[in-house]
């Protein structure tokens, strides 16, 4: 049995792409329905292509490995999983749930971190832009059958950490919008940001599915994997959730940010009514004062910033070289 091990689900996802690039190496297990990305060889003691549904290919890494932390990054997005309700259970309800079992039976003997990216989507709102920040234990009222299996699923990870040796250590981030420079996700409801970007470093005209005046909180890739890490070192944490977020922009001043580096980028509003009335029912800013004072969080990158020094020369030059 190998020791010491990293397990991540969904790891050819978004969030987990990133992951295996700061992680990479000889300790971490890669899990995926897909295969990997090639430019991800050698980030990874070993890809397992498999369904987290699959609970004999569970019971067999829980044999050949000695599991330690857990990413579990597998999930139906947003948009997605609100045209496919059944299979937004069964992969981000039950999928989790074969999840914490695992971990459970790995804790018997050692402590098992699991690590679980929830969503503000586990917020509701009916005035969005009337509201404050909002903090961990307000406006818990999701709308939407991605949020409340994000919910349902915090309050399960919470459950099983009090059962059997108690040694298994469950903590959730909830996430807002993520912008990437290197991977664009499938299926979010917050995807017109980064889509804004990259349709205009690649020369594509945008239709973007929300009104201008729709304002979201967003973070960048690198700050979303520097509290996924921040929060895994933490010790002593009194709260199994936490709030992380770095700037609150509207659409339009999305937009705004795009035009300065891509001038003759084409970005016009077409708002999709289902897709609005999800992020109309998300909070425009989050409090994540809790995580800052827990655990020392806060982003390195405001909105300047990230556009100025990683967003725009990470994406103009990979636009560059599939072009070229």
């Amino acid at each position: 049995m190998q020791e010491d091990i990293t397990l991540i689900t969904g790891a050819n996802g978004e969030i987990g792409q990133a992951l295996l690039r700061v992680l990479g190496a000889d300790r971490v297990l890669a899990l995926d329905l897909n295969p990997l990305d090639p430019a991800l060889a050698g980030y990874y003691l070993e890809f397992i292509q498999g369904d987290i549904l699959d609970r004999a290919l569970l019971e067999q890494l829980g044999r050949e490995f000695e599991i330690r932390r857990i990413y579990h990054l597998a999930a139906i997005l947003s948009t997605k999983a609100e045209s496919d309700p059944h299979l937004a259970h069964k992969v981000n309800v039950e999928g989790t749930m074969n999840l914490l079992n695992f971990g459970l039976a790995q804790s018997e003997h050692r402590r098992v971190q699991f690590l679980f990216p929830s969503s503000i989507a586990v917020y509701g709102l009916e005035a969005k832009e009337v509201q404050g920040p909002v903090g961990e234990d307000e406006r818990l009222m999701p709308t939407t059958v991605y949020g409340a299996g994000k919910l349902y699923c915090e309050r399960l990870g919470q459950h099983f950490a009090k059962q059997g040796s108690g040694l298994l250590d469950f903590r959730a981030l909830r996430f807002p919008g993520l912008i990437s420079a290197e991977t664009l996700s499938a299926g979010g409801t917050t995807d017109y940001g980064p889509e804004m970007l990259h349709f205009a470093a690649a020369g594509r005209p945008y239709r973007c599915f929300v009104r201008p005046d729709t304002r979201l909180p967003f973070l960048v890739m690198p700050d979303a994997i520097r509290a996924l890490q921040k929060l895994a070192s933490a010790t002593s944490l009194p709260r199994g959730a936490y709030n992380v977020t770095s700037f609150s922009p509207s659409a339009e001043e999305l937009r705004q940010s795009v035009l300065e580096y891509f001038p003759s980028a084409e970005v016009s509003f077409e708002p999709d009514p289902d897709r609005q009335a999800m992020v109309d029912s998300w909070p425009a800013r989050i409090d994540d004062s809790a995580a800052r004072r827990d655990w020392g969080w806060s982003p390195e990158y405001d909105l300047q910033r990230a556009f100025a020094e990683y967003l725009v020369p990470a994406v103009s030059d990979r636009y560059l070289e599939e072009s070229g």
